[in-house]
């Protein structure tokens, strides 16, 4: 069985192309659930109702999120009524939302997808991720063996941490955030898929999926200038996980990068 995880959609031009080409890369791939980090979709900053109604409508199945997930202030209010869109799990106890679910893959078996985020060099803090994934993985056991992380981190460290430490228990930990893909997919001893990051859906003609010339100006200079998103140019980031249904091992993980030709 195949998962299809799309990394930080960014953007109007992010939110665009997952939209239109997820179930063509589903059909692709043979995936039979999609996996997207959707917190930086609302203007480079946050989550829309509207936007995750979208995804979910074109064939994502859960939506996850990172430090940017409160910066929208209506997520407060839609969240709760959402049970496909998660927030890191290990933030305050008393925030709307959940940081984890169970669900049922379309053609047969469940799914746990929890969603975490790292504490270094990380402006939002939460909980100890590593406590709280012991307990959630604790929590879901007789349930499902497929277990997926969104590990939404800074620090290369402490994401290839996570992975060795949930090796041989959970399907997948996949990193977020730094929206730039790195090199080093592998399945790690025990039968977890690790990547540190999985890139963006934003513009190759970016920094970061922000206009490069403000960007540039900010660090050049030390001066404040406000960045904007460019929705043109945009690629598709992601990663492949392929898995034993009733081990909950994987077996292979491949990277994604799918060019997405401009509106004019």
């Amino acid at each position: 069985m195949r998962v299809l995880f799309i990394g930080d959609i960014v953007g109007k031009g992010g939110l665009r192309a997952v939209s239109k080409y997820v179930q063509e890369l589903s059909r692709e791939y043979r995936c039979s659930f999609v996996i997207a980090n959707g917190e930086n979709m609302a203007g480079g900053a946050g989550l829309n109702e509207r936007g995750c109604k979208e995804l979910f409508k074109q064939g994502v199945n859960v939506i996850t999120s990172g430090d940017h997930v409160w910066d929208q202030h209506g997520v407060k209010n839609f969240i709760n009524g959402m049970p496909n869109l998660l927030r890191p799990a290990n933030l305050h106890v008393g925030q709307p939302g959940k940081g984890y679910g169970v669900y049922n893959i379309p053609i047969g078996g469940k799914i746990c997808v929890i969603n975490l985020m790292g504490r270094v060099f990380m402006k939002l803090q939460g909980d100890c991720p590593f406590q709280l994934a012991d307990k959630i993985i604790n929590e879901v056991k007789g349930k499902t063996k497929t277990i997926f992380v969104d590990f939404h981190a800074e620090a290369t460290s402490e994401k290839i941490a996570m992975g060795r430490y949930l090796d041989g228990r959970v399907t997948a930990v996949l990193g977020t955030h730094t929206h730039t893909p790195t090199a080093d997919e592998q399945i790690f001893p025990k039968g977890t898929a690790y990547i540190s990051d999985v890139g963006m859906v934003g513009s190759s003609e970016s920094i970061l999926g922000r206009e490069i010339e403000p960007v540039l100006h900010r660090f050049a200079t030390g001066l404040p200038k406000r960045f904007y998103v460019n929705d043109r140019d945009v690629v598709i980031h992601g990663a492949i996980v392929e898995f034993d249904i009733k081990t909950g091992l994987a077996s292979n993980i491949e990277r994604i990068k799918k060019p997405v030709p401009n509106e004019d």
